[in-house]
């Protein structure tokens, strides 16, 4: 094969001499050497494919790659046929990442892998996994959405259940059994209370239990209960009646779609919700039995425990008529050359919906020279109190002032509210002095910026009933979600592929750019990126080691898992803090076969490092993949030279691949930009960095690569 590409460059040089010394001839008879250009293209075009200058009898296991965009591979058109003829496996350039298979509810969309499978299979092409666990290019917005804090909406209805005891502290009216209490912060919200129920080493279920008082019913009618409820370990609840004809029931207690007698708990509150419609009497009661398993501590939660009327009347009246602005109408305002409106869809609160923003250009004067103005259809009541809650972000922190507002002006203030860049709620209250305020007024002179505002609710404290409780999140929740979702998607991405995909990036880009011997990390950063998630964030350093757990656990026996990362040649401090990272991988008792270096490089590489990074690859032992490998040229309009300064920088890498990775450790070199175009799998265009350019002409630097190969 060597005497064969010899050949073609030896043709290559005649005719770029000849094309240089066409001397004059008589017009009447002549010839014209075809020009430089012309003559080298066809030199190019006259040699084989990439694989032939592999020799694959001293290398069977080496993998010549090439990347590929899923959807224009799977089509089987030209860059199909151009892809199968000239590598051995393929490697997807986003299609098998998190952001491009799990969808906006959590499912799993695997069509075009399972389509990409299905073309690779039939032109006998292998396929590298590529990637596992990642923090870029992720469905972040839903993983986030996992982890925001629950909404907790109360029922616009009265609450048949007398709380009043358990909200000022005292358990009055209620019986229990074995030990149980009223704690404060001990509920959903924050500084709510709760009842804490304590089970003992038994197993009897009503050995800890807690009684309601009578609940005062009209009999025939049926009523919704809801009750949520946490356990610091994982346990099991019921609930049983005096006063239904049947007190011991079945029910559906979590809308699952299956009856039981009890219902199971964890260290996240959930939402217990059912019906009961065979009230005998006129009230009845309920017991909550958490003895079923030994020492396990539940709470519930007081302020959301509710028994209520559904076809009631409603017990809440909103003044502020769209108060979520999903009709798109705002409210009217004035000053500073301020701005307002209603926002586009999905900038309400949580992500969904409109919001109701203001902009103020500077601070002013006086807190009331910019106001925004709500009018209600008739005065407040003189002497009632009013509720007054509301979600609230900026996109700077600052200071707004709601009150309620006369003709005169003169007012009565809920005080400061301190404005956020995150979405918060904001509950106050305030006591209406005249006969005559007609006004909801907010002041925002003492912010610089844009407010946002979302569900606005005014009402009389009189009322009871649609109240809001923000539910955060614990660290030991977020963790147990992300570990959750963490095994689902690994498993779900491995069963699919497991019968065609034996090699993987199990981990990708875990090293930090600044602190090379550290894990990236988005702590601290609030402006990521929308596809941005860190799972060593919640999970620790070890995250790695429970990835390649579970690519065993879900994958084949044999599976080939690699870590790769970027910037290796670059950076030998980061070269050496990747292979720290796999000798503390292994340390915890699993195997990393393989090391990836991406190797996203230029013109100007330092040839050096590259040496030295392949050096340090080789001494760990393990597989060594170039794994991104393309050789920019720093310009869109490069010239003749500037090709063969990339040709010569394809075929370096590969020689020293060849020269200083022994060949049992040569796991193979994946082409990332395969050609110019921005429609093949390129992450660069207009870099100019491929093989082949746009109109899939090759270039000097397949020449190069080609020569590199022969090396082997």
């Amino acid at each position: 094969m060597k005497q064969l590409y010899k050949k073609y460059v030896g043709v290559l040089a005649i005719s770029i001499g000849l094309s240089s010394c066409v001397d004059y001839m008589d017009t009447t008879d002549f010839q014209v050497e075809k020009p430089a250009t012309i003559a080298e293209q066809e030199v190019l075009n006259a040699m084989g494919t990439l694989g032939s200058y592999l020799d694959t009898i001293a290398n069977p296991n080496f993998k010549l790659g090439g990347a590929i965009d899923m959807n224009q591979y799977s089509s089987r058109g030209l860059m199909y046929r151009l892809i199968n003829s000239n590598f051995s496996e393929v490697t997807a350039g986003y299609g098998m990442k998190h952001g491009a298979i799990v969808l906006a509810n959590g499912n799993m969309n695997f069509d075009r892998v399972n389509s990409t499978i299905e073309a690779a299979s039939a032109a006998g092409t292998s396929i590298y996994g590529h990637t596992l666990v990642w923090h870029a290019n992720q469905n972040a917005a839903y993983l986030n959405g996992l982890l925001a804090p629950l909404v907790v909406e109360s029922p616009p209805f009265k609450n048949e259940l007398d709380l009043s005891a358990l909200m000022s502290g005292s358990m009055e009216g209620w019986q229990s059994k074995g030990e149980v209490k009223h704690m404060e912060n001990a509920g959903m919200g924050e500084g709510t209370s709760g009842v804490i129920l304590s089970a003992g080493s038994g197993t009897d279920p009503e050995s800890v239990q807690l009684t309601t008082p009578p609940i005062p019913v009209v009999p025939g009618k049926p009523y919704e209960v809801i009750v949520y409820v946490k356990s610091d370990t994982p346990g099991q609840g019921g609930i049983t009646f005096e006063g239904l004809a049947d007190n011991e029931p079945s029910i559906d207690w979590m809308n699952t779609g299956t009856d039981s007698t009890s219902f199971g708990t964890g260290i996240s509150w959930q939402e217990i919700r059912f019906t009961v419609d065979d009230v005998v009497g006129d009230s009845f009661q309920m017991h909550f039995n958490f003895g079923y398993e030994p020492n396990v501590n539940y709470s519930i939660d007081i302020s959301n425990l509710y028994v209520y009327d559904p076809a009631g009347e409603p017990a809440i009246n909103n003044l502020v008529v769209n108060g979520d602005f999903e009709n798109g109408n705002g409210w009217g305002g004035w000053g500073n050359g301020s701005s307002r409106g209603a926002t586009p869809d999905g900038m309400g609160f949580g992500g969904s919906g409109k919001a109701f923003f203001v902009t103020n250009p500077s601070i002013t004067g006086g807190f009331w020279e910019v106001q925004t103005s709500y009018e209600f259809a008739e005065p407040l009541k003189n002497g009632e109190e009013y509720k007054l809650s509301f979600w609230v972000r900026g996109d700077a922190e600052g200071i707004i002032r709601p009150e309620l507002q006369s003709p005169n002006y003169s007012s009565n203030g809920f005080g400061q509210v301190g404005v956020t860049k995150e979405w918060k709620q904001v509950t106050l209250s305030t006591v209406a002095t005249a006969d005559d305020r007609i006004r909801f007024v907010i002041s925002y002179g003492e912010f610089a910026g844009t407010v946002y505002l979302d569900n606005v609710v005014l009402s009389s404290a009189n009322l009871s009933g649609g109240s809001t409780t923000l539910v955060y999140k614990t660290d030991q929740e977020k963790r147990a979600i992300v570990e959750g979702e963490f095994e689902r998607w690994i498993a779900g991405m491995l069963t699919t592929t497991k019968d065609y995909i034996k090699a993987w990036d199990v981990v990708n880009e875990p090293m930090d750019d600044a602190n090379p011997f550290e894990l990236k990390t988005g702590v601290g950063n609030s402006n990521l990126a929308a596809d941005i998630f860190y799972w060593q964030d919640y999970l620790g350093k070890d995250y790695a080691v429970k990835a390649i757990e579970l690519a065993e656990q879900y994958g084949n026996p044999d599976d080939l898992l690699f870590i790769n990362d970027y910037n290796l040649e670059y950076s030998l401090d980061k070269c050496q803090g990747i292979i720290d990272y796999v000798n503390y991988i292994e340390s915890k008792g699993v195997t990393v076969d393989g090391i990836g270096t991406q190797m996203h490089i230029n013109i100007d590489s330092d040839k050096d490092k590259i040496v030295s990074m392949f050096k340090m690859l080789a001494a760990t032992g393990k597989l060594v993949k170039v794994s991104e490998l393309d050789v920019r040229v720093n310009t869109t309009t490069p010239t003749a030279e500037v090709l063969e300064l990339q040709r010569e920088m394809y075929k370096y890498v590969a020689e020293m691949y060849v020269q200083h990775v022994p060949a049992a450790q040569r796991y193979g070199i994946t082409v990332w930009g395969v050609t110019d175009s921005p429609d093949n799998a390129n992450w660069l265009p207009g870099e100019k960095q491929g093989l082949w350019d746009i109109n899939l002409n090759r270039k000097p630097a397949y020449a190069g690569f080609a020569e590199g190969l022969e090396g082997m």
